[in-house]
C-alpha cells in the first residue's frame, strides 16, 4: 500500500467514525485555538483550559505575543 493509499484510507476511516472533529479545548477564535493546541502538547487539555484565558487576555493576538522579548509568565 502506498503512502497516498494509506492516507486516503485513514481519512475515510475518520470521516465514518468521527465525521465531526471535536476538541476538549476551549477557544473563541483561530488564534486562541492554535495557542491552546500548542500548549496542550505540553500538558493536559484541562490545564490549558485553566490558563489560556489569562494568557489570551494579556496577549490577545499574535502581534502582542510576538512583541515580548522575554519568556511569557502569567504571574508577571
Amino acid at each position: 500500500m502506498t503512502l497516498k493509499e494509506r492516507y486516503k484510507k485513514t481519512i475515510e476511516y475518520f470521516q465514518i467514525i468521527r465525521p465531526v472533529a471535536e476538541t476538549e479545548l476551549t477557544y473563541t477564535n483561530p488564534f486562541s485555538l492554535i495557542v491552546s493546541v500548542i500548549l496542550s502538547a505540553q500538558c493536559t487539555d484541562k490545564r490549558v483550559n485553566m490558563i489560556a484565558p489569562a494568557l489570551l487576555e494579556k496577549y490577545p493576538d499574535a502581534n502582542s505575543m510576538a512583541k515580548q522579548n522575554r519568556p511569557i509568565f502569567l504571574n508577571s
